[in-house]
């Protein structure tokens, strides 16, 4: 049976949140502004976040301590499907996604059933600082081995994920390593395909007149985490030529809704990409 599409009212915004008093407040307006469900998970911030947004109609979340991004996701997930949420958007809180992006991420899941859309970083992609873009370049590559077929930004933090894969169970991974896992289990557990819609690159000190704090990323320990992580998955599914010639043949899904939707590598039937 055909599920009915997306509408503003069955999306959950899932905002985890470190230490982003600077800018989580602008954050979280934004996302009120295009969802009627936020949840933010203060993952033990100790610069005042949660009382920045006190007086705002938030879900909230509180870890006594630090747990990591994956524990924040985890349980953000878990708020949203005791919500009865149909779809999660995830965001991250220091301002670098627009929440202006959220109804084109919709639309293109609404294109796209069942898929899960990542905000892929490809406009002016010029500002992203050259190490970040060889890290995501690599990222993409292994992640999409495990994957089975291609992706564009993987790393990408603004996401929406249909009910059956933000609910998958015992999804392993911790921190950063968390979110290319849920890639990974979207397409080896859930079936889903993945479809990139494309977004602005946000980064303090490239013409951007916002002020960000520091990325929580670091680019050697976070990537080879992310890379260790990978390859044992691709390892799990055995036959790795064959893995990696599979996947290099299903280049990515990209949804660019300034035209028409462009789908490279897969087919499509009724808006919804198969791989």
């Amino acid at each position: 049976m055909t599920e009915p599409p997306l509408r503003r009212e069955d999306i959950a915004v899932v905002i985890p949140a470190l230490n982003e008093s600077l800018r989580i407040r602008g954050v979280v307006e934004g996302a009120l502004a295009r969802a009627p469900t936020v949840i933010v998970v203060d993952d033990g911030s100790d610069d005042g976040t949660a009382e920045r947004i006190a007086d705002l109609p938030v879900h909230l979340v509180s870890h006594p301590r630090r747990m990591g991004k994956g524990a924040a996701l985890r349980d953000g997930f878990a708020e949203a499907a005791r919500l009865g949420a149909r779809a999660v958007v995830t965001m991250d809180g220091d301002g670098q996604h627009d929440a202006a992006d959220i109804p084109r991420l919709v639309a293109a899941a609404n294109r796209h059933p069942g898929c899960v859309i990542v905000g892929a970083r490809l406009r002016k992609r010029a500002s992203q600082p050259g190490y970040r873009r060889l890290g995501n370049d690599f990222g993409d590559w292994g992640i999409g081995w495990a994957c089975g077929f291609r992706v564009v930004d993987s790393q990408s933090g603004q996401r929406l994920y249909p009910r059956r894969v933000f609910t998958l169970a015992d999804v392993p991974g911790e921190g950063f390593v968390f979110e290319a896992q849920m890639l990974i289990s979207a397409a080896r557990s859930a079936g889903a395909g993945v479809v990139a819609v494309p977004i602005e690159t946000r980064y303090a000190g490239a013409g951007e007149p916002l002020e960000f704090r520091k990325s929580h990323f670091r680019l050697v320990r976070d990537l080879w985490a992310i890379t260790s992580h990978v390859v044992a998955q691709v390892w799990r599914h055995g036959d790795v030529l064959a893995e990696y010639g599979r996947a290099r043949r299903r280049p990515p899904v990209i949804d660019d809704d300034d035209g028409p939707p462009v789908a490279v590598g897969f087919e499509t039937t009724g808006g919804e990409a198969r791989h």
